[in-house]
């Protein structure tokens, strides 16, 4: 039996999670810990990696405090991750960030993407020749403008003395791993990600190739390394941050797309899981790379070797609700007006609040009154690719009120895990029983919701929102050798809840879904024409500022 923790790094906050690993993976505690997501101009999202890194030692230092056990820092056995993807971190030699890093929903690449790959003969909005030798190299391709080699020549084009001190290119994770260790490394399915990886059997690598056609410098690129290897030993200077013995093993862990599925038990070939947290996706395990450039959805590297993650992502789902909170809930429901007991903390008011919006979601009929939302709040990504999509309520009348509106936020994003399920199909053979896993999750109504909007029955496991903390601590067994491989999670991970279909709900959500799906193509040229003149007021403005 040892202990170990598991760093949970999200958009929004980390959960740092204490577990002890012996014929079981059991969560002793966790901790959690908010930062900023900084929303700057021309649709750019960043983060900044001390606060990452200033949560990270508070929450490890605050988990022996508070847990009610007697475990002391000196009997951690290792330490790991599973992260948010495909963000941007440039370091310098010393491991210190030339400029804010860059998180997967910054969009602002638009032009980088139109020299690099939207022109000559086209499919899929990418050149044709370019868009072969991708497939062919890395089993998918960079057209969407959060890629991260977008955001790399973005820097490149916009910010060139930074990009001369640039010695290395790390994701999220990796940066953490590096400020752990003092190790540049990436771990497989990061490298992946940035898509410049040769996937090919007996070819994995970074692809030479690649490089040269998107004009990456390789020597930017660090060394790849498996989720399941040990990237270093934690430093003096980290461990002294931390609280955490000098020498403790760090492993290189994965990112989310790679172990929440692992910690939701989805780890054999069909198996098909649905992420509901601030971004949303549906995975389903597959034998083979396969890639629907059409649709934005490609199999993707992950934690487990000869299989991979066909993969379709949304960008904001639980973003939503967290809108819905601060716009619509708060002054509905009324917790201040009637002056509710709720703790006046950020975590409390998110956990009592979201209780409560829920159980205010469940009195309104299914369809939401004929209300259709569409939860495109910082531009989609698939079934397609548009950054200028926005949110709409449609169909509001006079007998329209804020819990309809509520729940029809809930359903558009339901509607649209659906729709991302139903491409998959298209392609491939998804499980009958879909587990359904992140924040989200925690919620009866919604896991009634999605069986419903879906059709497929729905199972939960225990604690859904640390299945990717529960990956994490099953690649450091498997690392430590407690654990024989990825695939004995199965046998740890068992449902708490099913949610079936309700047929009597059918009718009006197959109707509904019909309609959600025509709002995109009917408003297509309205987002990019509402979008361009918004900039145009914004270059006005700045003039003044």
């Amino acid at each position: 039996m040892i202990y170990v923790i598991a760093y949970d790094i999200g958009t929004t906050g980390v959960k740092t999670c204490l577990f002890r690993i012996g014929r079981q993976i059991e969560m002793i505690a966790g901790i959690h810990e908010g930062y900023n997501l900084y929303m700057v101009g021309n649709g750019g999202a960043e983060q900044d990696e001390n606060e990452w890194w200033n949560a990270m030692c508070s929450t490890t230092k605050k988990l022996f405090k508070n847990a009610n056990t007697n475990i002391k820092p000196s009997e951690i056995a290792g330490i790991s991750f599973c992260s948010q993807m495909q963000g941007l971190v440039l370091v310098d030699k010393d491991g210190l960030t030339v400029r804010r890093p860059m998180s997967y929903m910054d969009q602002r690449a638009v032009k980088e993407i139109k020299q690099g790959m939207v022109h000559g003969i086209q499919i899929a909005g990418a050149n044709v020749f370019k868009l072969a030798k991708s497939l062919i190299i890395s089993g998918a391709s960079s057209i969407s403008a959060k890629d991260p080699v977008w955001k790399y020549k973005w820097v490149e084009h916009n910010e060139p003395e930074n990009f001369e001190r640039v010695y290395k290119w790390l994701d999220v994770k990796e940066y953490l791993v590096q400020r752990c260790t003092s190790r540049f490394v990436m771990t497989e399915d990061s490298a992946f990600a940035t898509l410049l990886y040769d996937t090919r059997k007996g070819k994995r690598g970074w692809s030479k190739r690649l490089g040269k056609m998107y004009g990456v410098r390789m020597q930017h690129l660090p060394d790849v390394i498996k989720s399941t290897d040990q990237a270093g030993c934690l430093t003096e200077k980290a461990s002294a941050d931390l609280g955490l013995a000098t020498g403790i093993p760090v492993f290189g862990g994965g990112g989310d797309a790679s172990l929440i599925g692992i910690g939701a038990g989805c780890v054999e070939t069909g198996d098909t899981h649905i992420y509901l947290g601030t971004s949303g996706w549906v995975s389903t395990i597959v034998e083979k790379q396969k890639v629907d450039a059409g649709k934005m959805i490609a199999a993707i590297v992950g934690a487990q070797s000869e299989r991979y993650n066909y993969f379709a992502e949304m960008e904001t789902a639980g973003k939503c609700l967290e809108w819905v909170k601060d716009h619509l809930a708060l002054d509905e429901i009324g917790v201040y007006l009637e002056k509710r007991q709720v703790v006046e903390s950020r975590e409390a008011i998110y956990t009592n609040l979201y209780d409560y919006l829920m159980d205010t979601v469940s009195r309104i009929k299914p369809g939401a009154g004929g209300v259709i939302f569409t939860p495109w709040l910082h531009g989609n990504r698939c079934p397609f690719e548009d950054p200028n999509a926005s949110g709409i309520f449609f169909n509001v009348t006079l007998d329209t009120g804020k819990t309809e509106l509520i729940r029809a936020v809930v359903e558009g994003i339901c509607y649209h895990l659906r729709w991302m399920l139903e491409c998959q199909e298209k392609k491939i053979k998804v499980a009958k029983t879909i587990r359904f896993v992140g924040g989200g999750a925690l919620s009866p109504v919604t896991g009634q919701i999605l069986a419903d909007i879906t059709g497929h029955k729905i199972d939960v496991t225990a604690n859904p929102q640390n299945v990717g903390s529960v990956g994490a601590a099953a690649v450091m067994g498997v690392g430590l050798g407690i654990i024989p491989n990825i695939e004995t999670i199965k046998e740890y991970v068992f449902p708490e809840q099913i949610f079936i279909p309700d047929e009597g709900t059918k009718v009006v959500y197959d109707r509904n879904f019909r309609v959600f799906k025509r709002l995109y193509s009917c408003n297509k040229k309205s987002f990019k024409d509402l979008h361009l003149e918004i900039e145009v007021v914004r270059n006005e403005l700045s003039q003044f500022s």
